[in-house]
């Protein structure tokens, strides 16, 4: 099955890693894969154009089906290979909505993080102030707290998690890693949740190659 698969992918990508946690999450090993550069910019090449016309990773094929956002090919592979590898959605429809929620949080948290790591390179020099930057980092701190008060009761998770939190951990993981490498440990719950997750086996087999070997912009984040 894994042999009719290809993802096209850059290193340091969070969306392009989640989808790679969740095909080993599905013993999906063994499919097609290419590392493509970002600073030479080849995630604008015909190659990836041609499966994903906004020129973004990953370019995810399964057959003929092809699923470009990364959230949308986790849900994909679930419901796909359902009785194949971990499960990664519960059957309590109560479980089922709470990662759901989750997932979609997830989303506005990545938004909330962008616009500030990437505040520089996403606003023209001469449209940047000091004062837009600061609510920016404002509302993402809050954010962070808002998931620090999710994690309260923090879970055993290891090897073991339990099928009602596999999907957001495959999804959310990859952000994970952004926070608590960048925020020094400023938020206990997160780095609590970071420090399970990490031993987990998917994700040790997933690890991208020099994944955030550049710190450019993140200086940001030191004063949340």
């Amino acid at each position: 099955m894994a042999k009719s698969m290809s993802l096209l992918w850059g290193a340091g990508s969070p969306p392009c890693w989640r989808v790679m946690i969740t095909l080993e999450e599905k013993r999906l090993q063994g499919y097609k894969r290419k590392l493509l550069s970002f600073q030479k910019g080849e995630h604008k090449s015909q190659e990836v154009l041609e499966l994903n016309p906004r020129g973004q990773l990953p370019a995810f094929r399964h057959g003929d089906v092809v699923v470009n956002e990364s959230t949308a090919a986790c849900l994909y592979l679930e419901n796909r290979f359902q009785s194949q590898g971990n499960r990664l959605i519960p059957d309590s429809p109560a479980e089922q909505a709470l990662v759901f929620q989750r997932m979609m949080e997830g989303l506005t948290l990545t938004d909330r993080l962008n616009s500030v790591i990437y505040y520089d390179l996403l606003v023209p020099e001469e449209e940047r102030h000091d004062s837009t930057l600061k609510r920016s980092k404002e509302t993402l701190s809050t954010e962070l707290q808002l998931w620090e008060g999710y994690l309260q009761n923090v879970w055993s998770i290891s090897n073991h998690t339990p099928v009602s939190l596999r999907l957001t951990a495959s999804a959310l993981f990859p952000m994970w890693s952004f926070i608590q490498t960048l925020s020094a440990g400023r938020f206990p719950k997160l780095a609590k949740y970071y420090s399970l997750l990490k031993e987990r086996p998917s994700i040790k087999a997933s690890w991208p190659p020099q994944w955030m070997s550049s710190r450019q912009g993140y200086g940001v984040l030191k004063d949340l």
